[in-house]
């Protein structure tokens, strides 16, 4: 089954860096797809509610829609939850 992994995240965060940098690995090593998505970026172009429901904790990484984890990728359970 495919899953949608979609990494939330913003222009000068850190952690979203480092976030983008262990889903790239992963997809690497477990021929995943990841997207991310600006919430700032797109709360300007009229979708404020990403922003508004998980702006206070970025990154946030969600599988198939559902908040997965926030702040850091957790690299073992999304392995776990991919298989």
């Amino acid at each position: 089954m495919d899953h949608q992994v979609l990494l939330l995240t913003r222009a000068g965060c850190g952690l979203c860096a480092t976030a983008a940098a262990t889903l790239d690995a992963l997809a690497a090593e477990l021929g995943m797809r990841w997207e991310s998505v600006d919430v700032d970026i797109a709360a300007e172009g009229g979708q404020p509610a990403l922003r508004a429901e998980y702006g206070d904790r970025l990154p946030v990484v969600l599988l198939d829609g559902v908040e997965h984890s926030y702040w850091e990728v957790d690299e073992a359970q999304l392995r776990k939850d991919l298989s």
